[in-house]
C-alpha cells in the first residue's frame, strides 16, 4: 500500500484546488449578493436545504477534478435561482407556501405540554425542558408559550412573574 499517496498526490491537485477553490468561493459569494439575504436565511426546511445543497456543491467543484468551475458556477446559480423561484411563486401563492413550508407548532401553553403535538413533532419533554431552562425557565409551569418553529428552532414565552 502507498502510504504518500494518502497524504499527497501531486501539486497539480493542489494548485488546482487552490486556484478553482478561490474563484467558485467568490462566484458563490457573488451570486448570494445577487440573490439577496433570502437565500440563505433558515425560514423553512427548503431553505435549509438550499443552503447545505450549496455547501456540498462548492465542496465537490473543489475536490472533484471532473466538475469544472463552469460546471460549478452553473450548478450554483440553478440552486440559487430555485430557492428565488420558490420564494417567488410561495410570497404570492398561499396553497404553495403551504406545500413548501411548515407552519410553527404549539407544544406548551400556559404551564401545560401539549401532548399531541411533542408526538407528532417528535420532541420529547426532556428536549423541551432543556430549551426552557436554557431561556432561564426551572420547568414546564414556567411556560407561558413553547412553540416550534418553522425553521426547527424552538420559542420560549415565560410567565411575567
Amino acid at each position: 500500500m502507498d502510504w504518500s499517496a494518502m497524504f499527497f498526490q501531486d501539486a497539480q491537485g493542489i494548485v488546482r484546488t487552490l486556484i478553482v477553490g478561490t474563484l467558485a468561493y467568490i462566484v458563490l459569494v457573488l451570486f448570494l449578493r445577487i440573490s439577496g439575504k433570502r437565500t440563505l436565511a433558515k425560514l423553512n426546511a427548503f431553505d435549509l436545504v438550499v443552503t447545505v445543497a450549496l455547501g456540498s456543491t462548492l465542496s465537490a467543484i473543489l475536490l472533484q477534478e471532473s466538475i469544472a468551475l463552469a460546471e460549478g458556477a452553473t450548478a450554483l446559480a440553478l440552486l440559487i435561482c430555485a430557492q428565488y423561484l420558490v420564494t417567488y411563486v410561495s410570497v404570492r401563492s398561499n396553497r404553495f407556501a403551504e406545500i413548501v413550508r411548515s407552519e410553527p407548532s404549539l407544544l406548551a401553553k400556559d404551564g401545560q405540554f401539549c401532548a399531541a403535538a411533542l408526538t407528532r413533532e417528535r420532541i420529547t419533554r426532556d428536549e423541551a425542558l432543556s430549551v426552557v431552562r436554557a431561556q432561564g425557565g426551572r420547568d414546564i409551569a414556567d411556560v407561558q408559550l413553547l412553540v416550534l418553529e418553522s425553521d426547527g428552532s424552538i420559542s420560549v414565552r415565560l410567565n411575567p412573574d
